[in-house]
């Protein structure tokens, strides 16, 4: 029976009461409670935190009708109603300290009203109303009144900070504030059975986390890598009559697979929840997830700090490096891998035995959405040119236009405005020429491999389609001889790899006038 599809629904009760699809996720959940009981959780914006959250408030309540027909049901004990204290930060505006703790606070008397306890004692008019103190009597009372010690969920716990970080003063008080708060669950432990606080990042211990040294991180725990998104067999089962609709445009599952799979916490790979939902609505591939809200934050912190595309290609990193995340110190590979731009693409142990991760795109959506922006900020463009823009180097490299290709090429740098390169502190950074010409063919979606490495060394950038590819090899002209490009190109044979695979090889050498600042050689040979 077809079903509604949930976008936007983020709450249990409609989820299972409206005739929605639903990802049955009560088994991990039920692994969860059961393996301990103070744990942190991070996943990208529009991973399912919400309903995670959800789902547990309405399982720790008892609301057995909510579950019958999932995994859950029969080894629950539905006689165990537990109070549920919740904390939910991921709508509101958060500008100023005083509208943060005015928002706590708010929500804390809603739950206070709602149990019942506005006359009991500490909760009267003389009591102190400031939000540490409420969220502790609350806590308590609800402890007490119930004889069952409570649930305590905070959602996007760091949202007040995150949504401050252009803001550095309002971030730090911001996340002062919450540290006070968060604090407070140290001193209700022994009436706290539970405790989960979701968020997009990880912030330092020592200035947010320093009274919860007992909490549980399982961001990268493989036994919950699943707990968020969709497995494959997730999507083939609960969404197969989406999938396979007759009276529904038909949807390639290889497509599905490569614009929005891929995101990896150390166990089985999962889909973004949110794109799959909305491809399945629409049939159109999109970058939904990166068009909802990708912040110029982001943005503005990878030009500062003169990161290109070719800088995002192959980041190695240890674990505390990618938790190393705070308002004065936010490392490039925290941020990027916490907000879902870049995943774990594998794993290794250094000579120490210390596990390395190798970060990289997750899926086609995020990796040609990101290159297309970054493209327009090393460019002085609008962050995305559109789709539009890239037709003609597309239609080139597919047919094996040579000429199209360079037509493309030296029209991209005539366009880059002159008063750019005088202004822009990226255009100053060394590879330049190089990083912007292979963000421009990563916007066009195809196989694009940066510094590409052969028996004898490593090409510049190589475009690898179905029978042809494409090898550049680019240099700047006041410092290599006339021919030097394609000369090295074909020295050191790097063809022969894509020539064994049986695809027609166009090598490319290109040159680059820093003086100038335009295309000076584009030279071109079959391999």
């Amino acid at each position: 029976m077809r079903r509604t599809l949930p976008l936007g629904v983020q709450s249990f009760r409609p989820m299972r009461q409206d005739g929605h699809y639903y990802v049955d996720k009560t088994l991990l959940i039920e692994r969860l409670v059961r393996q301990g009981s103070r744990y942190f959780l991070s996943r990208p914006r529009r991973f399912g935190k919400s309903l995670l959250i959800d789902t547990l408030a309405e399982l720790f309540r008892g609301s057995e009708e909510l579950f019958r027909g999932l995994a859950i049901h029969d080894s629950w004990d539905w006689s165990v109603r537990r109070a549920v204290v919740r904390l939910d930060f991921a709508s509101g505006v958060f500008s100023t300290p005083e509208r943060l703790e005015q928002e706590v606070v708010a929500q804390l008397n809603d739950q206070v009203r709602q149990a019942g306890l506005g006359m009991a004692e500490g909760f009267g008019p003389d009591a102190d109303g400031t939000a540490p103190p409420l969220l502790r009597r609350l806590i308590r009372s609800l402890h007490e009144t119930t004889g069952h010690r409570v649930a305590v969920l905070v959602d996007e716990y760091d949202k007040p900070i995150v949504d401050n970080l252009e803001s550095p003063d309002v971030a730090r008080t911001n996340r002062d504030f919450l540290s006070g708060l968060y604090g407070t669950f140290k001193s209700c432990d022994a009436h706290i059975r539970f405790l989960l606080l979701t968020g997009v990042t990880k912030f330092s211990k020592v200035n947010l986390f320093s009274g919860l040294n007992n909490l549980t991180d399982i961001t990268l725990d493989p036994r919950f890598a699943t707990i968020c998104g969709y497995t494959q067999d997730e999507l083939d089962t609960v969404f197969e009559q989406e999938l396979e609709a007759p009276d529904l445009k038909p949807l390639d599952r290889g497509k599905i697979k490569e614009w929005y799979d891929g995101y990896r916490w150390l166990g089985e790979p999962v889909y973004n929840p949110y794109d799959v939902l909305l491809l399945l609505r629409i049939r159109k591939f999109r970058a939904h997830w990166f068009n909802t809200g990708t912040p110029r934050f982001l943005l503005d912190f990878l030009e500062r700090r003169g990161v290109t595309s070719f800088a995002l290609e192959g980041i190695e990193t240890d674990e505390s490096l990618l938790s190393a995340f705070d308002v004065d110190h936010i490392s490039t590979e925290a941020l990027l891998w916490q907000t879902g731009y870049l995943t774990i693409a594998g794993v290794e142990d250094d000579e120490e035995g210390e596990e390395i991760f190798r970060l990289g795109y997750p899926n086609l959506e995020v990796r040609r959405s990101l290159n297309r922006h970054l493209f327009g900020r090393m460019t002085g463009r609008r962050d995305d040119p559109g789709t539009a823009f890239w037709r003609g180097i597309l239609r080139a490299l597919r047919t094996g236009d040579a000429a199209g290709v360079e037509s493309e090429l030296r029209a991209l740098f005539a366009g880059i405005p002159h008063e750019w390169h005088t202004r822009s502190d990226i255009a100053r950074y060394e590879g330049y020429y190089a990083s912007v010409f292979y963000a421009f063919l990563q916007g066009t979606g195809l196989d694009v491999r940066a510094e590409e490495s052969s028996a004898a060394g490593r090409a510049d950038i190589a475009v690898v389609l179905d029978g042809a590819a494409w090898v550049f090899e680019l240099k700047i002209e006041e410092r290599a001889s006339e021919g030097a490009a394609l000369a090295q190109l074909r020295e050191r044979g790097y063809a022969d790899r894509h020539r064994r695979g049986g695809r027609k090889v166009h090598l490319v050498g290109i040159h680059f006038s820093e003086e100038s600042r335009t295309v000076t050689a584009f030279e071109v040979a079959e391999g």
